[in-house]
């Protein structure tokens, strides 16, 4: 499942081609991906059509295009799910469901397709509420406008994530001392911390020294603190080398692969030796997942 670092990839290919562009048409290929849409206040073409296109923001693993009309088009990539930008005229993508046709007052006439193989994605039209702590809503690189301090409000519920420059790390801290479960439980748990999955949860507790299970309110500040700074690095390392990719599922807006797969350490190297200890790393079960450590270096204390 694309993690903070493939949205954000999205998120900053979206922006420029989207900001101030109106959307002219809206064709909808399949209904299942505007599940989460709310058709009581209008359906989903007639809330977009004519309006324009404010920015685009990020939070987590959310990402949403606030509009002129107060609302957002909030879009949510699931396991498979790609927003890519064509130029008029060219072939639709296999798995198409949703097509925005935008007419942007600079780079013309563009075609925004979301495609999405499982159907897991969605995208819908969402009302917009006031932020709790009266800050942006979430991450995003243009300028602020009266919409900043605004979020969806299928987002709302969620945490700041941790490259978001409003996120607070001592507030982060504090929670998580108070969490009894797992710390990669509490990494997951979106409503504290948002943007990290399982690919990266593995790599942060592995540069941290950290077993999966081990109890989150067992740690030290200090050991808090390293786990923070590694989920960091991490995520700065997988955003500046576009993602992470292993087959064509995660692609950026231009079709094209990250590779951030080629740097992973502790994901899916079981079998291979730590490159610490040597030790051989294993892959363990993990709810319906794995996770991946060395037995060594990441010891259940």
């Amino acid at each position: 499942m694309p993690e903070l670092p493939e949205v954000e990839v999205v998120r900053s290919g979206i922006e420029p081609a989207a900001t101030g562009a109106v959307i002219a048409a809206v064709e909808v290929f399949e209904e299942r991906s505007l599940r989460r849409h709310d058709p009581v206040p209008g359906s989903f073409a007639a809330l977009l059509e004519g309006r324009r296109i404010l920015g685009a923001v990020r939070r987590g693993k959310f990402l949403w295009l606030p509009l002129d009309s107060g609302r957002a088009l909030v879009i949510h990539l699931g396991m498979s799910g790609q927003v890519l930008l064509r130029a008029p005229g060219s072939d639709s993508d296999r798995m198409l469901r949703v097509r925005l046709h935008l007419d942007h007052p600079v780079h013309g006439e563009l075609l925004l397709h979301f495609v999405d193989q499982r159907i897991f994605g969605s995208m819908a039209v969402d009302t917009m509420q006031a932020t709790r702590d009266g800050l942006a809503g979430g991450y995003s690189g243009a300028a602020s406008g009266d919409w900043s301090a605004l979020i969806p409000s299928q987002v709302a519920h969620i945490a700041r994530d941790p490259i978001d420059p409003a996120f607070s790390a001592d507030a982060f801290l504090a929670a998580l001392a108070r969490r009894k479960t797992g710390v990669k439980r509490a990494l997951l748990d979106q409503t504290l911390i948002s943007g990290i999955g399982n690919i990266y949860a593995d790599e942060a507790l592995y540069a941290a020294r950290l077993h999966f299970d081990q109890p989150a309110d067992s740690l030290s500040r200090a050991r808090a603190r390293l786990l923070l700074d590694s989920v960091r690095v991490i995520l700065g390392r997988a955003l500046a080398e576009g993602g992470t990719s292993f087959d064509a599922q995660y692609v950026n807006v231009n079709g094209e692969s990250g590779y951030f797969s080629h740097s992973l350490t502790a994901y899916g190297q079981q079998g291979n030796p730590c490159p610490r200890c040597g030790t051989i790393l294993v892959r363990q079960q993990f709810m319906n997942r794995s996770s991946h450590l060395c037995p060594r270096c990441q010891r259940l204390r």
